[in-house]
Order: C-alpha cells, then structure tokens, then sequence
C-alpha cells in the first residue's frame, strides 16, 4: 500500500480537499480526523469532531484509544488498499497515526499549500475562527447515520442540528470548536474611515456595508476629489490594499472581496 499524506496546520481547508485530491490521484479511501472513508462512505472509526473538548479531540484522531485504533486497522486489513490518503496537521502527527495503525509503508508527504490557494486557505481558517464549522468529507446520510447511532448508545445530543452539505461533504459544529467570534459594526466602520482618511482624495466615506455570512466583503462608496485628467484607477486600488492591509493586521480578517463604489467625483480646478 502506498500512503499519501495532506498536511496544513488546523483550519486550512484539508478536509475539504481530500476528496478532489483523492479523485486526482486515484487513492482509494481516506483517514481523516478518526474515521476511515472509502467510495465515500465511513467504513469505520468514529471522527474526533464528535468530542466534546479540544484533548480529546486529538487524542482520537491520533487513535489514542486502543479500541477505536483497532477498528480502524481490521477494516484497513479486510480492505486492501493500493493507496490510502492520511490527514494531519503535522507531519509528526501524520507518523504517529502510521504508526499506531501499524501501516508498514512510505508515505509521500503531500502540503496543504501545494494544492490550494494562499487565499482560500485564509478564508477557511476565517470560516473556522469565526463560525466554528468543520468539514467531514462524507455525504450527510453517513453522518446522520452514524449520529443516530451514538445517540442510542450514548443518549446526548452529539452533533448539532445546524449542517451544510457540499457537494459529497458534510459542515458541522463541534461542541469543541469555542463559538463565534463577533465583531461590531462599528469597529469595522471606524477602521474603513481611518484608512480612508490616509488618502486626500477621499472627501467622504458615504456608506461601509460588511458581509459575514460566508467569506468576509466588504463594501466602501466613497467620494473623491482629483484634479482634471486624473487617473481613477490607481487611487482605488491602493485604497483596496490599505483596506486588505489594515483589516488583517488589526482583526486577522482576510476579505475575500473589497469593492469600491465611486458614489462622485468632485473635480480639483486649481490642481488642474
């Protein structure tokens, strides 16, 4: 068996992009966070985004526990696999995980970057910062199935109620993941305006509206004053990267998009 091995730190995206990366490869099922998927399905393991705290989290994606780990080496066994694709944070994770389920094999080290873009990476760690939503590359009939399963088992509400599909993926809300992290309008606003106020072109910030519901937008009208003949395009794209600039070195945000309105333009005569 050869292993495959996607690595990135937590919240870059990995497990959303197993599968593609499994597809493209031709790797015949994944190992990821517990649980192993072949033909997209979960054939065994229960994954580490049921738990309730961070440590024991780990400790089952790791197959810390003896049970769990041995579970998850029969079904390797009884399948025979020609390529296996391992998720991890770290490579030394990845190794400890080999090593546990006994997989006497190399291991091609595959890096989160090397496959998805720096921005997309920024924006998944902002979805998981700020919504707390995890990726399970399984179709939701699977997580449902086995969520009824450990309700009967266990009696307590495991997995939240709130779910997203994505194509053959399903988006959860761990108990672990800490909740949100809100920001005030305000404070957005009174960052906009000061980096606005650097430039004396701008004469007013009219409106600043944010979108938060999947990748942070944002929005700026503006008025500015330019002298005849002058060129609009690099005053607003300077803007747009002291806006990009500011927002991440004060928040950690990321926008995927800053678009600037042109609401008018007031014509500088005596610069003319």
């Amino acid at each position: 068996m050869r292993i495959y091995a996607l690595y990135g730190t937590s919240g870059t995206g990995k497990s959303s992009s197993a599968l593609e990366l499994a597809h493209r490869l031709q790797i015949d099922a994944i190992l990821d966070d517990g649980i192993l998927i072949y033909q997209g399905r979960k054939i065994a393991g229960t994954s580490a985004k049921y738990e309730k705290t961070r440590i024991q989290a780990v400790k089952r994606a790791i197959f810390h526990y003896r049970d769990h780990a041995e579970e998850v080496r029969r079904a390797l066994e009884r399948l025979n696999l020609e390529r296996l694709l391992v998720l991890g944070t770290s490579r030394k994770m990845i190794r400890r995980i080999v090593e546990t389920l006994q997989l006497d094999a190399p291991i091609e080290y595959i890096p989160i970057e090397s496959i998805k873009p720096a921005k997309e990476i920024e924006a998944a760690r902002y979805i998981r910062e700020t919504q707390g939503k995890h990726v399970i590359p399984i179709p939701r009939v699977e997580v449902e199935k086995d969520l009824i399963q450990r309700l009967i088992a266990s009696a307590q509400k495991i997995l939240s109620p709130k779910k997203e599909v994505i194509g053959e993926t399903t988006v959860v809300h761990p108990t672990f993941s800490g909740g949100r992290i809100q920001i005030h309008e305000q404070v957005l606003r009174k960052i906009v305006q000061a980096a606005c106020s650097r430039f004396p072109e701008v004469v007013r910030v009219h409106k600043t509206v944010y979108s938060f519901e999947d990748l942070p937008r944002i929005t700026v009208a503006i008025t500015l004053r330019l002298p005849f003949g002058s060129s609009i395009r690099p005053v607003v794209r300077e803007l747009q990267e002291v806006l990009y600039e500011e927002l991440g070195y004060c928040l950690n945000i990321a926008p995927a998009s800053i678009d600037v309105h042109l609401l008018s333009i007031v014509i500088d005569k005596h610069n003319s």
